[in-house]
Protein backbone atom coordinates (compact mmCIF):
# COMPACT_ATOMS: atom_id res chain seq x y z
CA UNK A 1 0.00 0.00 0.00
CA UNK A 2 2.96 2.80 0.94
CA UNK A 3 4.90 1.61 -1.76
CA UNK A 4 1.75 1.94 -4.31
CA UNK A 5 0.67 5.52 -2.71
CA UNK A 6 4.69 6.52 -2.87
CA UNK A 7 4.88 5.86 -6.69
CA UNK A 8 1.80 7.44 -7.62
CA UNK A 9 2.25 10.51 -5.68
CA UNK A 10 5.76 10.55 -7.78
CA UNK A 11 3.85 10.23 -10.68
CA UNK A 12 1.40 12.82 -9.78
CA UNK A 13 4.36 15.48 -9.32
CA UNK A 14 5.43 15.01 -12.57
CA UNK A 15 2.08 15.46 -14.59
CA UNK A 16 1.58 18.66 -12.17
CA UNK A 17 5.09 20.30 -13.78
CA UNK A 18 4.07 18.99 -16.98
CA UNK A 19 0.43 20.66 -16.90
CA UNK A 20 2.33 23.76 -15.63
CA UNK A 21 4.36 23.88 -18.77
CA UNK A 22 1.48 23.37 -21.04
CA UNK A 23 -0.37 26.18 -19.15
CA UNK A 24 3.11 28.49 -19.77
CA UNK A 25 3.15 27.21 -23.61
CA UNK A 26 -0.28 28.03 -24.25
CA UNK A 27 -0.45 31.48 -22.44
CA UNK A 28 2.12 32.52 -24.69
CA UNK A 29 0.84 31.73 -27.70
CA UNK A 30 -2.92 33.72 -26.52
CA UNK A 31 -3.04 37.01 -27.93
CA UNK A 32 -3.58 40.16 -26.23
CA UNK A 33 -1.02 42.15 -23.93
CA UNK A 34 -1.52 41.49 -20.38
CA UNK A 35 0.34 44.16 -19.35
CA UNK A 36 -1.92 47.07 -21.49
CA UNK A 37 -5.15 44.77 -19.25
CA UNK A 38 -2.87 45.69 -16.38
CA UNK A 39 -1.88 48.96 -16.95
CA UNK A 40 -5.56 50.71 -18.21
CA UNK A 41 -6.46 51.85 -21.44
CA UNK A 42 -5.64 55.42 -20.91
CA UNK A 43 -1.50 54.78 -20.42
CA UNK A 44 0.97 55.52 -23.03
CA UNK A 45 3.89 53.06 -24.00
CA UNK A 46 6.11 54.30 -21.78
CA UNK A 47 3.97 53.50 -18.60
CA UNK A 48 2.82 50.14 -20.80
CA UNK A 49 6.88 49.39 -20.68
CA UNK A 50 7.20 49.86 -17.11
CA UNK A 51 4.46 47.74 -16.14
CA UNK A 52 5.65 45.01 -18.13
CA UNK A 53 8.98 45.44 -16.60
CA UNK A 54 7.32 45.17 -13.56
CA UNK A 55 5.26 42.25 -13.98
CA UNK A 56 8.72 40.60 -15.57
CA UNK A 57 7.01 39.82 -18.68
CA UNK A 58 10.20 41.00 -20.61
CA UNK A 59 11.90 37.45 -19.39
CA UNK A 60 11.98 34.94 -21.73
CA UNK A 61 9.15 32.51 -20.82
CA UNK A 62 11.69 29.32 -19.73
CA UNK A 63 13.23 32.21 -16.76
CA UNK A 64 9.44 33.12 -15.71
CA UNK A 65 8.83 29.45 -15.66
CA UNK A 66 11.66 28.72 -13.14
CA UNK A 67 10.70 31.42 -10.57
CA UNK A 68 7.11 29.96 -10.64
CA UNK A 69 8.81 26.65 -9.42
CA UNK A 70 11.28 29.32 -7.30
CA UNK A 71 8.14 30.54 -5.51
CA UNK A 72 6.17 26.88 -5.11
CA UNK A 73 9.17 25.38 -3.22
CA UNK A 74 11.11 28.47 -1.92
CA UNK A 75 8.88 31.41 -1.78
CA UNK A 76 10.29 34.61 -3.70
CA UNK A 77 10.06 38.32 -3.23
CA UNK A 78 7.63 40.76 -6.08
CA UNK A 79 7.66 44.63 -6.76
CA UNK A 80 4.01 46.22 -6.77
CA UNK A 81 6.23 49.55 -7.72
CA UNK A 82 6.24 50.74 -4.78
CA UNK A 83 6.91 48.28 -1.90
CA UNK A 84 8.60 44.74 -2.35
CA UNK A 85 6.01 41.99 -1.03
CA UNK A 86 7.44 38.64 0.08
CA UNK A 87 5.04 35.85 -0.97
CA UNK A 88 5.50 32.75 1.07
CA UNK A 89 5.69 29.33 -0.34
CA UNK A 90 3.60 27.14 -1.75
CA UNK A 91 3.67 30.93 -3.56
CA UNK A 92 1.57 30.88 -7.17
CA UNK A 93 2.47 34.05 -8.08
CA UNK A 94 0.47 37.38 -7.89
CA UNK A 95 -2.39 38.58 -10.00
CA UNK A 96 -1.78 40.90 -13.05
CA UNK A 97 -5.10 42.60 -12.49
CA UNK A 98 -5.33 42.60 -8.68
CA UNK A 99 -2.02 42.19 -6.88
CA UNK A 100 -3.30 40.06 -4.61
CA UNK A 101 -1.76 36.75 -4.09
CA UNK A 102 -2.97 33.72 -5.97
CA UNK A 103 -2.62 31.41 -3.44
CA UNK A 104 -4.50 33.70 -0.91
CA UNK A 105 -7.41 33.67 -3.75
CA UNK A 106 -7.27 30.52 -4.26
CA UNK A 107 -8.03 29.87 -0.46
CA UNK A 108 -10.35 32.17 -0.47
CA UNK A 109 -13.05 30.56 -3.28
CA UNK A 110 -12.02 27.08 -2.42
CA UNK A 111 -14.69 26.36 0.60
CA UNK A 112 -17.16 28.20 -2.00
CA UNK A 113 -16.23 25.18 -4.81
CA UNK A 114 -16.01 22.74 -2.21
CA UNK A 115 -19.35 23.45 -0.87
CA UNK A 116 -20.88 23.19 -4.55
CA UNK A 117 -18.99 20.03 -5.24
CA UNK A 118 -20.01 18.36 -2.22
CA UNK A 119 -23.67 19.26 -2.36
CA UNK A 120 -24.01 17.73 -5.61
CA UNK A 121 -22.04 14.59 -4.88
CA UNK A 122 -25.05 13.89 -2.35
CA UNK A 123 -27.75 14.84 -5.02
CA UNK A 124 -25.77 12.13 -7.56
CA UNK A 125 -25.25 9.14 -5.18
CA UNK A 126 -28.86 9.78 -3.82
CA UNK A 127 -30.90 10.31 -6.96
CA UNK A 128 -28.23 8.18 -9.08
CA UNK A 129 -27.95 5.21 -7.13
CA UNK A 130 -31.44 4.87 -5.75
CA UNK A 131 -32.59 5.27 -9.65
CA UNK A 132 -30.42 2.35 -11.19
CA UNK A 133 -30.92 0.54 -8.42
CA UNK A 134 -34.58 0.42 -8.60
CA UNK A 135 -34.89 0.51 -12.72
CA UNK A 136 -32.81 -3.65 -12.44
CA UNK A 137 -35.09 -4.59 -9.43
CA UNK A 138 -37.88 -3.24 -11.97
CA UNK A 139 -36.33 -4.77 -14.88
CA UNK A 140 -38.76 -4.75 -17.64
CA UNK A 141 -41.75 -3.67 -16.38
CA UNK A 142 -42.67 0.17 -17.05
CA UNK A 143 -41.20 1.69 -14.09
CA UNK A 144 -37.79 0.46 -15.95
CA UNK A 145 -38.99 2.41 -19.31
CA UNK A 146 -40.01 5.20 -17.61
CA UNK A 147 -36.77 5.79 -15.79
CA UNK A 148 -35.03 4.73 -18.47
CA UNK A 149 -36.63 7.90 -20.81
CA UNK A 150 -35.79 10.11 -17.55
CA UNK A 151 -32.07 8.63 -17.53
CA UNK A 152 -31.83 9.13 -21.15
CA UNK A 153 -33.20 12.88 -21.00
CA UNK A 154 -30.89 14.00 -18.39
CA UNK A 155 -27.55 12.39 -19.77
CA UNK A 156 -28.55 14.74 -22.79
CA UNK A 157 -29.19 18.16 -21.50
CA UNK A 158 -26.73 20.03 -21.02
CA UNK A 159 -25.74 21.29 -17.59
CA UNK A 160 -26.13 25.22 -18.40
CA UNK A 161 -30.26 24.63 -20.14
CA UNK A 162 -31.04 22.36 -17.33
CA UNK A 163 -30.06 25.01 -14.60
CA UNK A 164 -32.15 27.44 -16.82
CA UNK A 165 -34.95 25.39 -16.78
CA UNK A 166 -34.82 24.91 -12.91
CA UNK A 167 -34.49 29.06 -12.23
CA UNK A 168 -37.58 29.43 -14.64
CA UNK A 169 -39.29 26.73 -12.86
CA UNK A 170 -38.75 27.36 -9.47
CA UNK A 171 -37.87 31.30 -8.97
CA UNK A 172 -39.84 32.43 -11.86
CA UNK A 173 -42.64 30.38 -12.64
CA UNK A 174 -43.49 29.00 -8.90
CA UNK A 175 -42.00 31.38 -6.78
CA UNK A 176 -40.81 28.68 -4.04
CA UNK A 177 -37.43 30.40 -3.88
CA UNK A 178 -35.66 33.91 -4.80
CA UNK A 179 -33.04 33.65 -7.24
CA UNK A 180 -29.71 32.59 -6.02
CA UNK A 181 -27.10 34.83 -4.78
CA UNK A 182 -24.29 33.01 -2.80
CA UNK A 183 -24.00 33.89 0.63
CA UNK A 184 -20.92 32.84 2.99
CA UNK A 185 -21.52 29.99 5.52
CA UNK A 186 -20.24 31.81 8.21
CA UNK A 187 -22.57 34.88 7.47
CA UNK A 188 -25.74 33.31 7.85
CA UNK A 189 -25.70 29.10 6.95
CA UNK A 190 -29.62 28.91 6.53
CA UNK A 191 -29.48 31.00 3.33
CA UNK A 192 -26.07 29.57 2.37
CA UNK A 193 -28.16 26.60 2.08
CA UNK A 194 -31.13 27.57 0.77
CA UNK A 195 -29.11 29.88 -1.98
CA UNK A 196 -26.92 26.41 -3.39
CA UNK A 197 -30.30 24.63 -3.15
CA UNK A 198 -30.22 25.12 -7.30
CA UNK A 199 -27.04 24.69 -7.97
CA UNK A 200 -27.07 21.47 -6.09
CA UNK A 201 -29.70 20.21 -8.15
CA UNK A 202 -28.51 21.40 -11.31
CA UNK A 203 -24.89 19.76 -10.85
CA UNK A 204 -26.29 16.62 -9.43
CA UNK A 205 -29.23 15.93 -11.87
CA UNK A 206 -26.96 16.35 -14.37
CA UNK A 207 -24.34 13.94 -12.82
CA UNK A 208 -26.63 11.06 -11.55
CA UNK A 209 -27.79 9.87 -15.48
CA UNK A 210 -24.29 8.44 -15.48
CA UNK A 211 -24.42 7.15 -12.57
CA UNK A 212 -27.79 5.11 -12.32
CA UNK A 213 -26.62 3.83 -15.95
CA UNK A 214 -23.55 2.16 -13.75
CA UNK A 215 -25.35 1.41 -11.19
CA UNK A 216 -27.92 -0.43 -13.38
CA UNK A 217 -25.65 -2.35 -15.23
CA UNK A 218 -23.52 -2.95 -12.40
CA UNK A 219 -26.54 -4.97 -10.32
CA UNK A 220 -27.85 -6.34 -12.80
CA UNK A 221 -24.52 -7.80 -13.66
CA UNK A 222 -24.58 -9.20 -10.02
CA UNK A 223 -27.98 -10.75 -10.02
CA UNK A 224 -27.07 -12.80 -12.96
CA UNK A 225 -24.02 -14.16 -11.20
CA UNK A 226 -24.38 -17.93 -9.88
CA UNK A 227 -24.33 -17.32 -5.72
CA UNK A 228 -27.49 -15.37 -6.31
CA UNK A 229 -29.32 -17.64 -7.65
CA UNK A 230 -27.96 -20.06 -5.09
CA UNK A 231 -29.21 -17.64 -2.38
CA UNK A 232 -32.25 -17.49 -4.41
CA UNK A 233 -32.51 -21.23 -4.57
CA UNK A 234 -32.03 -21.72 -0.74
CA UNK A 235 -34.51 -19.50 0.21
CA UNK A 236 -32.71 -16.42 1.07
CA UNK A 237 -34.95 -13.47 1.00
CA UNK A 238 -35.04 -11.11 -1.58
CA UNK A 239 -34.43 -8.36 0.17
CA UNK A 240 -31.37 -9.61 1.71
CA UNK A 241 -29.81 -10.83 -1.73
CA UNK A 242 -30.07 -6.93 -2.51
CA UNK A 243 -28.89 -5.13 0.23
CA UNK A 244 -26.15 -7.60 0.96
CA UNK A 245 -25.23 -9.05 -2.26
CA UNK A 246 -26.18 -7.27 -5.17
CA UNK A 247 -25.26 -4.11 -4.08
CA UNK A 248 -21.82 -4.98 -3.35
CA UNK A 249 -21.57 -5.52 -7.43
CA UNK A 250 -22.47 -1.64 -8.01
CA UNK A 251 -20.71 -0.06 -4.93
CA UNK A 252 -16.88 -0.47 -6.29
CA UNK A 253 -17.48 1.50 -9.26
CA UNK A 254 -19.56 3.76 -7.94
CA UNK A 255 -17.06 4.72 -5.09
CA UNK A 256 -13.98 4.99 -7.45
CA UNK A 257 -15.94 7.45 -10.41
CA UNK A 258 -17.34 9.37 -7.43
CA UNK A 259 -13.72 9.94 -6.17
CA UNK A 260 -12.33 10.54 -9.46
CA UNK A 261 -15.39 13.43 -10.65
CA UNK A 262 -15.44 14.76 -7.19
CA UNK A 263 -11.99 16.08 -7.74
CA UNK A 264 -12.44 17.22 -11.33
CA UNK A 265 -15.50 19.17 -10.39
CA UNK A 266 -13.07 21.63 -8.32
CA UNK A 267 -12.34 23.40 -11.55
CA UNK A 268 -14.77 21.76 -13.80
CA UNK A 269 -18.24 23.14 -12.63
CA UNK A 270 -17.81 26.04 -14.36
CA UNK A 271 -21.14 26.07 -16.01
CA UNK A 272 -22.93 25.99 -12.79
CA UNK A 273 -20.77 28.83 -10.96
CA UNK A 274 -20.80 30.89 -14.03
CA UNK A 275 -24.91 30.29 -14.35
CA UNK A 276 -25.68 31.31 -10.44
CA UNK A 277 -23.12 33.71 -10.07
CA UNK A 278 -21.01 31.42 -7.86
CA UNK A 279 -17.28 32.80 -7.18
CA UNK A 280 -15.97 29.53 -7.01
CA UNK A 281 -12.77 28.17 -8.72
CA UNK A 282 -14.28 27.70 -11.69
CA UNK A 283 -15.40 31.32 -12.31
CA UNK A 284 -11.84 32.24 -11.05
CA UNK A 285 -10.02 30.30 -13.64
CA UNK A 286 -12.81 32.06 -16.25
CA UNK A 287 -12.22 35.69 -15.47
CA UNK A 288 -8.41 34.86 -15.16
CA UNK A 289 -8.70 33.83 -19.22
CA UNK A 290 -10.64 36.67 -20.28
CA UNK A 291 -7.92 39.30 -18.37
CA UNK A 292 -5.09 36.94 -19.67
CA UNK A 293 -3.76 36.87 -15.97
CA UNK A 294 -1.28 34.03 -16.07
CA UNK A 295 -0.93 34.07 -12.33
CA UNK A 296 -4.35 32.88 -11.62
CA UNK A 297 -4.60 30.46 -14.76
CA UNK A 298 -1.78 28.76 -13.74
CA UNK A 299 -2.46 28.83 -9.64
CA UNK A 300 -6.50 27.60 -10.29
CA UNK A 301 -5.32 24.76 -12.88
CA UNK A 302 -2.59 23.36 -10.48
CA UNK A 303 -4.76 23.56 -7.71
CA UNK A 304 -7.25 21.45 -9.82
CA UNK A 305 -4.90 19.23 -11.35
CA UNK A 306 -3.92 18.36 -7.82
CA UNK A 307 -7.39 17.46 -6.89
CA UNK A 308 -7.90 15.23 -9.74
CA UNK A 309 -4.68 13.48 -9.06
CA UNK A 310 -5.05 13.10 -5.24
CA UNK A 311 -8.73 11.90 -6.33
CA UNK A 312 -7.42 9.54 -8.98
CA UNK A 313 -5.15 8.10 -6.27
CA UNK A 314 -7.86 8.12 -3.63
CA UNK A 315 -10.41 5.94 -6.17
CA UNK A 316 -7.77 3.40 -6.81
CA UNK A 317 -7.62 2.89 -2.75
CA UNK A 318 -11.38 2.85 -2.36
CA UNK A 319 -11.97 0.65 -5.08
CA UNK A 320 -9.65 -2.04 -3.56
CA UNK A 321 -11.41 -1.60 -0.22
CA UNK A 322 -14.77 -2.32 -1.26
CA UNK A 323 -13.43 -4.93 -3.72
CA UNK A 324 -10.54 -6.97 -2.40
CA UNK A 325 -10.05 -8.92 -5.57
CA UNK A 326 -8.16 -5.69 -6.72
CA UNK A 327 -4.11 -6.36 -6.78
CA UNK A 328 -2.63 -2.73 -6.06
CA UNK A 329 0.39 -2.63 -7.83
Amino acid sequence: MTRFVLKRLAGAVLVLLALSVLVYSLFYLAPGDPARLACGERCNPQQIAQVREQLGLNESMFTQYLHFLQGVFAGRDYSTGTAVVRCDAPCLGLSYQSDQQVTRLVLERLPVTASLVVGALVVWLVVGVGTGLLSALRRGGPTERILTLLTLAGSGTPVFILGLLLLMAVCAYLQWLPFPSYVPFGENPEQWGWNLLLPWLTLGLFESAKYARLTRSATLETLAEDHIRTFRAYGVSERSVVTRHALRGAVPPVIAISAVDLGSMFGGAVLTESLFGIPGLGKTLIDGVKAIDLPVVVGVVMVTGTFVVLANVVADLLYAAADRRVVLT
